[in-house]
């Protein structure tokens, strides 16, 4: 075992727990990052070994949750395919993959050529460098978008139609909210094709194309605000192990502290009265908040 590959000795060990029921079927295991830090391995050898067990049928991707055991054992994976087999879009979609389940920070070249099962050089056949993965990681995404119906003739309804459908896209790749900057736009042909909408949208007589274009920024960062807190949200479980649910019980002690201390009335009243029902974040219902709002203002 002692001369045994690190990623073959961590598959190992992870196969003995969930075989021994330390790990049940449902469980999360240990993420990329995790395993790397646990082991002291590199994340592409955490990569490897995670894709040797769901190649095994032992476990199975959820999107922003991570690896999971399997609730069956299922049906293994055929052989990777050889290099020569591979095309761009087979590393983007791997890549993107990686992204869903980890996080943006764990897709590396190595890592996509561990999940596809090749060797380390062989996606740079096929992309260039990590920096232009992330590019066609992203316009894959934005390709998603739904096209809205060119019947659709009302500013209003077209874009709430345009900004349900990107914060649908957030909510499916978390990630993808995280890629860009207002100050720093990146030209996507994909992502050009929503903005297109928007401004088609807003553009109406009166409006100089200043405001139509401070108007299209507003909505796009609106909703890309709000979906930042669903990767932030799952780098916190990922790093602590602790939901939203179970860190907001490690806090009770310190909200009744600012809720006893009399200094903020306002907060201590409200949240009394949460005493009975309690109170739960939804961003869904906070996004359609936010967008009738903005669109309420708009003039």
């Amino acid at each position: 075992m002692t001369d045994s590959p690190p990623y073959a000795r961590i598959v190992a060990e992870l196969r003995r727990r969930i075989a021994e029921g330390e790990l049940a079927p449902g469980d999360r295991v240990p993420s990329t990052r995790q395993i790397a830090i646990r082991w002291g391995v590199a994340l592409a050898t955490a990569t490897k070994a995670l894709t040797a067990l769901k190649q095994e049928g032992l476990i199975i991707a959820e999107p922003r949750v991570g690896s999971v055991v399997a609730a069956a054992p299922s049906k293994p994976r055929p052989p990777a395919e050889t290099g020569d087999e591979l095309t761009r879009e087979r590393v983007v979609r791997a890549a993107i993959e990686i992204a869903d389940a980890e996080g943006l920070a764990a897709v590396s070249m190595r890592g996509v050529a561990a999940r596809l099962g090749v060797s380390a050089m062989t996606p740079y056949r096929h992309v260039d460098s990590k920096d232009d993965l992330v590019l066609l990681m992203a316009d894959s995404a934005y390709g998603e978008l739904e096209p809205p119906d060119p019947k659709i003739k009302n500013w209003r309804t077209r874009t709430e139609v345009g900004s349900r459908g990107l914060w649908a896209l957030y909510r499916r790749h978390p990630w993808l909210a995280q890629f860009t900057t207002l100050t720093r736009p990146v030209m996507l042909p994909n992502l050009a094709v929503h903005a297109d909408w928007m401004i088609s949208a807003l553009s109406a007589p009166g409006r100089t194309p200043t405001q139509v274009m401070n108007l299209h920024v507003l909505l796009f960062s609106y909703v890309q605000g709000i979906a930042v807190n669903l990767e932030r949200e799952a780098q916190a479980q990922a790093a602590t192990g602790l939901t939203e649910e179970e860190w907001m019980d490690t806090q009770e002690e310190q909200y009744r502290f600012y809720r006893e201390s009399g200094r903020f009335p306002a907060f201590s009243g409200l949240m009394r009265a949460f005493d009975e029902e309690g109170y739960d974040l939804d961003l869904d219902e906070i996004f359609e908040l936010g967008l009738a709002a903005l669109l309420d203002g708009i003039r």
